[in-house]
Order: C-alpha cells, then structure tokens, then sequence
C-alpha cells in the first residue's frame, strides 16, 4: 500500500486520513502545527503520523490536499517540490468569506478559473486530480446511501486519475471523469449546489448522482 500525506488539520483531513488507514494505507498527516494532531496520532494506530508541511509531502507517495481554500495556494508552496511528479487528490473548493446568499455560498474564483487551476500553476510538477469537492465529509468515505452515488474527477494527468480512481473505488465511489484541469471551473461550484439543501434546513445526507439511458 501507498504512503498517503493529508495535508490538513481539519474535520475534512481527519475523516480522509481516517478512511486511507481503514483501507490499509499507513498515513501521515500534516499541518504547520503537527503537535496538534498528537491526539488523532495516539488514537490512530501504528500506521499513523504526522508531520510539517514539506517533510509529508516528501516522504509519501499520494497526497491529499484537504485545506480551506482560501489557504490552499499557501499550503501548496509550503510543500514545496514534495508534490513533484505526485498525485495531489485536491478537495478544496474557493469558498470566500462572506454569509450565503439565501444558501448559496460565494467563490472567491471566477467561472474562468478554478482554484484547482491556481494550484496547477503554482506547482507545475505536480498532478493534480479534483476529488471530493461535491460532498460533505460525512460521506466522503464508503457513503451509505440508496444508491453508490457518483464522484465527479478532472485532471490533466491521465495516470493521475487512474490512481484516484483505485481510491475513490475502495472509497465506495462510482467515478466520472470529466477531462482536464478546466473542468474543475465545474466541478467546484457542485458544492454551492450541494451546500443548498443543507443551508435551508433540508439536511446534508446526500450526494450526486449522473444518470444515463
């Protein structure tokens, strides 16, 4: 099994790391503040750790990257050429800071760039693979719904996306993958979309779905 680094401090990166080592991965997580992952460490198991920025992408051969996204070109410099010649599964979406509107989130990024496409710029090296940006956490690992709901992938590394897809599937997930990098203008406002029903009381247990005849 592959050494996974979640990059992330967060519910996103805990319920990730979670789900890599249920899946036999041996995972390290990695924030600017290791420390305070001590705890999720000691709970975790002998195939946990964590670890600063650059040195988990160094040493693992698939990183998650599970930041907000307002902080995700950061993240992504601080680690530097450790991401080279990886697959960097990116979850984030470009949530601004600013209330909803009615239940609808407001981006940061335009629908003539995603931050998928920020990243790629800032680490050309790297082989970015969009994945579980149109889903809450609480289903992004072997979801229990009606019905094996659909995880929509774009990236321009085709060998990228076939390593994701090994994930996604172990993950419970059918996939489609929608191209390159530019579908990620897409496939990231799918979680305004998802947000909705959860923002108006109407609940967060669901996921999407693409159907053919």
């Amino acid at each position: 099994m592959k050494k996974v680094a979640v990059i992330g401090s967060g519910v996103v990166g805990q319920v990730l790391a979670d789900g890599f080592l249920k899946h036999g991965y041996e995972v390290v997580r990695a924030s600017r503040e290791p420390a305070k992952m001590e705890d999720w460490k000691k709970g975790a198991g002998p195939k946990a750790s964590v670890a600063g920025l650059a040195e988990a992408a160094q040493a693992a051969d698939l990183i998650v990257l599970a930041v907000k996204g307002g902080g995700a070109e950061e993240a992504v410099a601080a680690c530097g050429e450790g991401l080279a010649g990886k697959t960097v599964l990116d979850t984030t979406n470009p949530i601004a800071n600013a209330p909803p509107t009615n239940g609808v989130l407001s981006f940061f990024t335009t629908l003539d760039e995603s931050l998928m496409e920020r990243l790629q710029k800032k680490a050309p090296k790297a082989r970015f693979v969009k994945a579980f940006s149109c889903v809450g956490n609480t289903l992004m690992v072997n979801p229990d719904l009606s019905t094996k709901p659909t995880m929509f992938i774009c990236g321009s590394s085709a060998d990228a996306k076939a390593e994701a897809k090994v994930v996604l599937t172990q993950f419970g997930w059918e996939i489609e993958d929608l191209g390159a990098v530019e579908a990620a203008r897409a496939i990231e406002p799918l979680c305004m979309l998802w947000c909705i029903p959860g923002m108006l009381g109407n609940g967060w247990n669901h996921a999407f779905k693409l159907l053919r005849a």
